[in-house]
């Protein structure tokens, strides 16, 4: 008996549907016009997509366990040798104000080369929007040009990052936000980073950009101690060898002039500058072989990067969806129709008036 009542209860809720088919065709031309208005003249974009493999080094004992639990999605890290400064972490970097001011200053052309300029400048006054919104941008401008006296052009001087203007912050946060997009995959630490852009010469050009300014910074990051070591061996190289040479000049000075030298002081006084001549070229083999040593440490520490996709210039659009938009606000439309002719039996309320 309650499978029949509800079975009659549901075939007198399609047939109350049934009975509003004009409230849903009047709200479905309605909705379709009014999506259709919205989303075509929405401005295109593309998207452009580089993946990299950095070089993975395991150099601690633990390196084979750890890479091991790799291929099960767990990260054991690599003992006391690992980077504080690990793979996980390169989204945050790209999304970091420091990492995004760089960007500013980057040079961009369009496809079609009718602009050349830099990407703030790009961002700031050549972006397309819907033109549906153009009053509504045009009012927020008279209003923030009211309140502030703040240069719209301003980005394209040195720009401090602790001390951005309320459009350069803007700028940073759509980029962070909306322009790229990285991701590290946690089992092979493949990095791929997604540039979303108008234009699809620019999209490419930035996601090479970034790709070339994350190897950089990842390349000074694990390399740094070993430059400083670096640094440091070639300056005592330079001193050592600058001993060295003061040290040959006085005994070659002091044979010269003593040639046929008998008494033991000249002797003695010839041994003593030929033992610290000979002490000052230890010294200097010494350093030569420490700052080798250092040059080969930097090398080995210095990371190398397989591209797996490079960056290219898309052909067809990312977007905007027009026909699922417009589907979607149908469906939305339906279910919302529904909701209201059917509201009271949902409620579980007696029927009221008619619709």
């Amino acid at each position: 008996m309650e499978v029949k009542n509800e079975s009659m209860d549901l075939r007198v809720l399609v047939g109350k549907l049934i009975g509003k088919k004009r409230l849903f065709l009047r709200n479905g031309v309605i909705v379709f016009i009014l999506s259709c208005i919205w989303i075509f003249p929405q401005p295109r974009y593309y998207e452009s997509e580089v993946t990299l493999a950095p070089e993975v080094s395991s150099a601690s004992a633990g390196g084979s366990l750890s890479d091991i639990a790799s291929s099960f999605g767990i990260d054991l890290g690599s003992g006391p040798s690992v980077d504080a400064f690990y793979p996980m972490l390169y989204p945050d970097l790209l999304k970091s104000t420091d990492f995004v001011v760089g960007l500013f200053d980057v040079k961009v052309k369009t496809l079609d080369g009718q602009l050349e300029t830099t990407y703030y400048d790009y961002l700031t006054n050549h972006q397309k929007n819907n033109p549906i919104t153009y009053p509504f941008i045009w009012a927020k401008r008279q209003i923030k040009n009211l309140i502030s006296d703040e240069d719209p052009n301003a980005g394209n001087e040195k720009v401090d990052p602790s001390m951005l203007t309320e459009q350069q912050q803007a700028i940073v946060t759509m980029i962070s936000e909306g322009k790229v997009l990285c991701s590290v995959d946690k089992k092979t630490e493949v990095i791929s980073i997604l540039v979303t852009d108008q234009d699809q010469l620019i999209c490419a050009t930035m996601a090479d950009s970034i790709r070339v300014r994350l190897q950089d910074f990842i390349i000074d990051y694990r390399t740094k101690k070993s430059r400083v070591d670096v640094e440091y061996y070639q300056n005592l190289k330079e001193k050592a060898y600058a001993d060295y040479r003061k040290a040959s000049e006085a005994y070659a000075r002091y044979c010269d002039s003593h040639v046929n030298a008998l008494l033991q002081s000249s002797l003695s006084e010839r041994d003593d500058l030929e033992n610290d001549l000979q002490a000052k070229l230890t010294i200097y083999n010494t350093v030569v072989g420490q700052l080798n040593a250092a040059a080969a440490k930097l090398q080995e520490r210095t990371p190398s990067f397989t591209i797996i996709q490079r960056a290219t210039v898309p052909i067809k659009p990312a977007g905007p969806k027009r026909m699922f938009f417009v589907f979607g606000m149908l469906v939305l439309m339906f279910l919302g129709t529904s909701a209201y002719i059917l509201k009271d039996q949902l409620l579980g309320k007696p029927e009221g008036g008619n619709l």
